[in-house]
């Protein structure tokens, strides 16, 4: 078997278990809001889909996502298949051989690749330590770029450590893109999550591009919509370029104009879920030893827990947990370089998920000790 048809037998079998508790991908599982459901199935009911959707998007979405992020200006949004489509998109317009790809490590990976493939130099920048407090600094951005940078990318709130940056760190790190001429593509897909965020646009608004993404806040993952933002220059450019010249699916786009309509209650519901499976989380973790969180609390719908002390490979744990129909995520998915030290745990699921995740926590420790190999993960 190949190893793509190894990779999507692997979730094939995930999503063939109806009970599967999905703690390691983001995704949002929260029974989604009435005026969602209505709108989609409005328009299957309706077969809208009979038409190809705008090629850049219903204008009401892409105004609303503008709006959303409070930008003015020229700013315009551009629909995608999804926010990992827009960030191939942008890796494919931006990217050449010649040019350099600054991110940190870790990240998230698949913009690398899609870098890489476009014949771009990839530098990554390692972030995971205490001493640097587990984020990006000006310091050490300045130190990765150069005239031939064409892309600074920044996943914030990071995925998976789950820091965010500051104002002064944005400004600080919109300045150095300036000064080299890169685009700063923002991935702002947790945003809605944390405590605060800023966003690169309101400093660099001719060369920054902000991804955004519906996946997560709105639990829309398998509908498969999302967007660009960016200067009226750069979305016409990428519109050029985008192969969704039909348009995105009018299913998905439906639900996602209901969800911002209705976001202050929504997230209100999903944030008093989602914060309070991380307290569950840190009790939990408080009470083993070996066990320890970098980064709480987390301004993501995410945790990482460090595992090294237990002398377990994280892998061990994925295992042991998904026999008990619990999917986590071990840290490798992210990087290779720290990924030996952590498992990441999804909070956007319902209580009774996190309350079991920690109740098997001790007992699922002890079966990993036991593990010494798994099947092949991703």
């Amino acid at each position: 078997m190949r190893d793509f048809e190894k990779k999507n037998a692997y979730f094939d079998g995930l999503l063939a278990d109806p009970q599967l508790k999905w703690l390691g991908q983001n995704t949002n599982h929260v029974p989604m809001h009435p005026a969602v459901r209505k709108a989609m199935i409005e328009a299957v009911e309706t077969e809208s889909f009979h038409a190809y959707a705008p090629p850049a998007g219903l204008e009401a979405l892409r105004k609303a996502v503008v709006a959303d992020l409070g930008l003015g200006g020229d700013a315009s949004a551009l629909i995608t298949d999804g926010a990992v489509g827009g960030l191939f998109l942008v890796c494919r317009a931006f990217c050449k051989p010649g040019t350099n790809f600054v991110t940190t490590d870790p990240g998230w990976k698949w913009p690398m690749q899609f870098a890489r493939q476009a014949g771009a130099e990839v530098r990554e920048i390692p972030i995971y330590s205490a001493e640097n407090a587990y984020r990006l600094t000006p310091a050490m951005l300045e130190d990765a770029v150069d005239e031939k940078t064409s892309i600074i990318y920044i996943v914030d709130p990071n995925n998976p450590l789950g820091i965010c940056y500051t104002e002064g760190e944005i400004k600080a790190f919109c300045t150095i893109a300036r000064k080299v001429g890169a685009i700063f593509l923002h991935d702002c897909t947790y945003r809605d999550f944390a405590y605060s965020h800023t966003l690169a646009a309101r400093f660099y608004p001719e060369r920054s591009v902000t991804s955004y993404s519906f996946s997560k806040w709105l639990g829309l993952a398998g509908m498969r919509v999302g967007a660009l933002v960016s200067s009226l220059d750069i979305i016409e450019f990428l519109a050029e370029l985008s192969p969704t010249t039909l348009g995105g699916s009018m299913v998905a786009q439906r639900g996602a104009l209901a969800g911002l309509a209705v976001k202050n209650e929504w997230m209100a519901t999903v944030q008093s879920i989602q914060r309070r499976n991380q307290q569950a989380i840190a009790d939990t973790v408080a009470g083993i030893d070996g066990l320890s969180l970098p980064v709480y609390p987390s301004n993501g719908n995410f945790l990482v827990i460090e595992c090294a002390d237990l002398g377990i490979a994280p892998e061990a744990l994925v295992h042991a947990y998904q026999q008990r129909g619990i999917m986590i995520r071990q840290g490798r998915y992210h990087t290779p370089r720290f990924g030996d030290r952590f498992i990441k745990v999804s909070t956007t699921v319902p209580e009774s998920w996190i309350d079991e995740f920690c109740a098997l926590l001790p007992e699922m420790i002890e079966t990993a000790r036991g593990v010494n190999a798994t099947d092949q993960l991703f």
